[in-house]
């Protein structure tokens, strides 16, 4: 599709394969060598620290393509539907290894960024990204800073089935979905001041966070397939998993989301209840959150995890 039809997913090499032992040479011995070593290698494919890590963020790509075929049978002449993009600060040299390794994942990348060591912050724009997803949290908070929707990519740590035939994306609701306003009156405040602030603004929308466009963008798809009544049968499924209380702070977000003119498929409110076991039950192809010890009990339990760098958290995070 045009780029400015499509739905941009710009994923970093490192998002995909392990470049673990290239990326030892390149800071040990330089740019000469890593470049040498890559071109040296280029028949031999890239593959996962874990047996099964590569699969699962290929599958999640996989996933992506599921839904434009389903989206093709539909709308033949349409050109709104997922694209990828591969974004990454290799040199053109490596090209080759690259290409050699998507093609025998079976993966359709057409459109790919090299910039020879430079930063690609700068090329999301050009590109029309949607959504970066990175190995590197530097490039996601530089992403997240020029207001694209980013997230650091993180492996789940056992093995586990996904589904084929549908997209699940779960989302955190503050700091991710939405601002992190109520988060910071939790932060500096206390639980029962945010009780209390969010009861009292429960008609006043929170402002939006850095993946609610993201979100808008599943949400134009999702309506494709109900326009053809297909609602029963849509590939993509949308999850919120938060670690709000329904009773106590839950009525805003549902009335945001409302007020936004946007439908979320499922919405799981915690009460501040691990959300560990909530996603191994749903198995989302990604699950993206503001807080690494959500992100680090979701690949316990072999979820696909994905850190949104964004708002109060991570100052107390780095504290």
């Amino acid at each position: 599709p045009k780029p400015q039809n499509a739905i941009t997913v710009a994923v970093s090499s490192r998002a995909l394969f392990n470049l673990v032992e290239e990326q030892r040479i390149y800071v040990e011995q330089g740019v000469e060598k890593y470049v040498e070593y890559q071109q040296k290698n280029e028949n031999i494919i890239l593959k996962p620290e874990a047996h099964w890590a590569v699969d699962f963020h290929i599958f999640n790509l996989q996933a992506l393509e599921h839904v434009n075929t389903r989206l093709l049978e539909l709308y033949p002449d349409d050109e709104e539907r997922f694209d990828i993009v591969l974004m990454t600060n290799n040199h053109a040299q490596v090209g080759v290894r690259l290409i050699n390794s998507i093609n025998h994942y079976g993966l359709t990348i057409e459109r790919f960024c090299m910039t020879g060591g430079e930063s690609p912050i700068g090329y999301l724009t050009a590109y029309l990204t949607n959504l970066y997803l990175s190995a590197d949290s530097d490039k996601v908070q530089e992403a997240i800073e020029a207001g694209i929707a980013s997230a650091t990519m993180f492996t789940a740590n056992k093995d586990v089935v996904y589904s084929d035939t549908q997209l699940r994306v779960a989302f955190d609701g503050d700091a991710v979905i939405f601002s992190d306003e109520s988060e910071q009156i939790f932060k500096e405040q206390g639980l029962d001041r945010f009780f209390e602030h969010e009861q009292l603004n429960e008609n006043k929308p929170l402002a939006q966070g850095p993946l609610k466009g993201f979100l808008e963008d599943l949400g134009k798809l999702q309506k494709k397939f109900y326009a053809k009544n297909e609602r029963l049968n849509c590939p993509i499924r949308t999850y919120l998993v938060t670690a709000r209380s329904a009773a106590s702070s839950g009525a805003r977000v549902l009335k945001t989301l409302r007020s936004w003119g946007l439908e979320i498929d499922e919405a799981l409110f915690l009460a501040g209840a691990p959300k560990g076991p909530i996603l191994v039950k749903i198995r989302p192809h990604i699950f993206f959150d503001d807080q690494m010890f959500h992100i680090e009990g979701a690949q316990k339990l072999g979820a696909i995890a994905a850190h949104v760098p964004y708002g109060i958290a991570q100052k107390y995070q780095k504290s």
